[in-house]
C-alpha cells in the first residue's frame, strides 16, 4: 500500500536525520495520567504491556507522546469524562464549565445534535447516560466540574429523558430538559435554541443523515458545530423531513447547505430538494475517512464555512471508526484549546489518504524548532481501539524537523 511504504520510507528518513536523537524530550504537557482513575468502571492506571517491532514486552507508564495526547478510554462513557477533565479543569471559576449537557449514549443523532450548545450558551461538556440513567462516574464528574451556569442559570441541561428516579440525583443544579422523540424535529428544537438565545438564525447549515448506517459521515459535524454557530439538520437518504424544512424555510431561500457524505448516503435528489432552500454544496469521500479529511480541508470563504486546514501549526483528534460516540463527546476539542478537527481513523488505523494528510502538516524549521510550528493530535481510545504503532506513526509524521534535511544535532 502507498500508505505503508510512505510511512517505511519517513521512518528511514527520520531515522537518518537524527530524529532519535530527540527521542527523549517529552512535551510535559502530555505526561497525563489516567483520567479516569478513581471513577467507576473506569481504568485504575495508565500503566499498559504493548509489543515494540521486535516483539518485546514492554511496559509503558504514560500512554501519551511527545506530538500525541491520548485519552485512554474503553468505552464512550470514559470518554467523556477523560474529555471533560482536559478541556474544563475546574481549579478556578475561569476553567469551570457553564452548563453540561447529558446526552444519551444509545441515541446518536440527539447526542450528535447536542453538541452545537457546547459553545454558547452553555460553554460545557457532553456527559453520556445510559437507557435512562446516569452513572456514578458520570455524577461524579459533574460533582467535580462544579457547573458555574450559562446566562440563564441553567446548569445541567438534559437532552431527552431521564428515568424520574434519576432527576433526583441532580436536585441541587438548575436542570433544563429537552425531550427528543423524532430525531429530526429534536435538530429542529436545537436549532430554535441556539436562534432564541444568540437573536439570530444562520444562514449555514450542515445537512447530514439520520440513518444509522451512514452516521459515520454524519458525525464528522461535531467538532464544527461545537466550534461555531452552524448546525445540523437531518435527511434521509432519499427524503427532506418536514422538520427540516420547516428550520430551513426561516432561511428565507438565503441558507448556505453544506451535505456531509456521498450520494449513496445521501441522494441526488435530496440535493435538489434543499437546493429550494440556498445554495448546496456537498462535501464527501467514498468512505468516512474520506469525508472526514474532505470537511477538514475544506473552507467556503465567502461565509468562513470550514476548517481549511492543509498546512503545519494546527490540532488534530482522532478517533477510530470502531468507537463513534466517543467522536461525539470529543467535540469539545474543537471549543476550546487547539480547535480541532476530527478525522476518523478506519478501525484503528491510519489508511493512505490519511498519511497524506499528515504529510501536508508535518512542521519544518529553518534556523530554530522553538519558534514551530507544531501540529499536535488528540487521540481518543484505548490501545485496544488504536494501537501504539499507530499513535507512534502518527506522533513521527507529525514531528517538526528541519526544512533542508538535516538532523537535530545542532539544536
Amino acid at each position: 500500500m502507498v500508505g505503508k511504504k510512505f510511512y517505511k520510507s519517513f521512518f528511514i528518513l527520520a531515522l537518518s536525520a537524527g530524529l532519535v536523537a530527540c527521542s527523549g524530550q517529552q512535551d510535559n504537557a502530555n505526561n497525563t495520567a489516567d483520567p479516569h482513575a478513581g471513577h467507576n468502571g473506569a481504568s485504575e492506571t495508565s500503566k499498559t504491556k504493548n509489543k515494540n517491532t521486535s516483539g518485546e514486552s514492554t511496559s509503558t507508564i504514560n500512554l501519551s507522546t511527545k506530538n500525541v495526547t491520548r485519552l485512554h478510554a474503553t468505552n464512550p462513557i470514559e470518554a467523556a469524562i477523560g474529555v471533560s477533565q482536559t478541556i474544563w479543569p475546574s481549579t478556578h471559576d475561569e476553567n469551570k464549565p457553564g452548563t453540561v449537557i447529558l446526552a444519551p449514549v444509545e441515541n446518536w443523532q440527539v447526542a450528535l445534535a447536542s453538541t452545537n450548545l457546547i459553545h454558547h450558551p452553555n460553554n460545557g461538556p457532553v456527559l453520556y447516560y445510559k437507557d435512562g440513567k446516569i452513572p456514578a462516574e458520570t455524577l461524579d464528574e459533574i460533582k467535580r466540574l462544579g457547573p458555574l451556569g450559562n446566562t440563564n442559570g441553567t446548569e445541567i441541561m438534559v437532552m431527552g429523558s431521564l428515568e424520574e428516579k434519576e432527576t433526583e440525583q441532580l436536585k441541587d443544579y438548575k436542570v433544563e430538559t429537552m425531550t427528543a422523540v423524532d430525531p429530526a424535529q429534536f435538530a429542529q428544537d436545537i436549532d430554535k435554541k441556539y436562534a432564541e438565545i444568540t437573536g439570530e438564525i444562520t444562514d449555514g447549515v450542515i445537512i447530514v443523515s439520520v440513518e444509522d448506517d451512514a452516521k459515520l459521515h454524519s458525525i464528522i459535524a461535531a467538532n464544527w458545530i461545537a466550534h461555531m454557530p452552524e448546525p445540523i439538520l437531518f435527511v434521509t437518504k432519499d427524503d427532506v423531513p418536514e422538520f427540516t424544512k420547516q428550520a430551513l424555510s426561516l432561511r428565507n431561500n438565503k441558507a448556505s447547505l453544506y451535505i456531509l457524505g456521498p450520494e449513496s448516503v445521501i441522494s441526488k435528489n435530496v440535493e435538489d430538494t434543499l437546493s429550494d432552500y440556498g445554495k448546496v454544496t456537498r462535501i464527501a469521500g467514498e468512505t468516512p475517512t474520506e469525508t472526514s479529511l474532505a470537511f477538514a480541508k475544506f473552507k467556503d470563504q465567502n461565509i468562513k464555512f470550514g476548517w481549511g486546514i492543509s498546512n503545519p501549526g494546527h490540532g488534530l483528534e482522532f478517533v477510530s471508526t470502531e468507537s463513534p460516540e466517543m467522536a461525539i463527546v470529543g467535540a469539545p476539542f474543537a471549543h476550546l484549546g487547539k480547535h480541532a478537527p476530527m478525522i476518523w481513523l478506519d478501525n484503528g488505523e491510519a489508511t493512505d489518504p490519511v498519511h497524506e494528510y499528515l504529510g501536508l502538516l508535518k512542521p519544518t524549521f529553518k534556523d530554530d524548532p522553538t519558534v514551530g510550528p507544531y501540529t499536535h493530535v488528540y487521540l481518543l481510545g484505548s490501545t485496544e481501539l488504536v494501537s501504539r504503532e499507530t499513535q507512534g506513526m502518527i506522533d513521527l509524521m507529525i514531528e517538526i524537523s528541519p526544512e533542508d534535511g538535516g538532523g537535530h544535532g545542532g539544536h
